[in-house]
């Protein structure tokens, strides 16, 4: 089983960028799938990006497509997301989220079983 902590979120003004951090311990962390999810207030918790077991393939909402970059280092235990050109419409809290599978990709809420806790991303106009 795999523990997942997010951070590296705050407070940026627009145009701005971010890279989000989320160590994996507790599992094998090339075995698993690994993604970015996030959720505005009111709003479902939706896909960002993906990242294959090997850090092989990605895969992007249309929203983060040419802003957005996921990465992962098997040698730390680590899934980044580098984020850039941040939009107000960006604001929510993100996950870094894990699946046991050599699958990809994976782009449902349910495709993942292994979740941390979240870490805030605010974008000011």
């Amino acid at each position: 089983q795999v523990q997942l902590v997010e951070s590296g979120g705050g407070l940026v003004q627009a145009g701005g960028s971010l890279r989000l951090f989320c160590a994996a311990s507790g599992g094998t962390f090339s075995n698993y799938a690994m993604g970015w999810f996030r959720q505005a207030p009111g709003k479902e918790r939706e896909f960002v990006a993906g990242i294959k077991w090997s850090g092989g393939s990605t895969a992007y909402a249309d929203s983060a497509k040419g802003r957005f970059t996921i990465s992962r280092d098997n040698a730390k235990n680590a899934v980044y997301l580098q984020m850039s050109s941040l939009k107000p419409e960006d604001t929510a809290v993100y996950y870094c989220a894990a699946r046991r599978s050599f699958d990809f990709p994976l782009l449902k809420r349910t495709d993942y079983n292994y979740w941390g806790q979240g870490t805030q991303v605010t974008v000011s106009s």
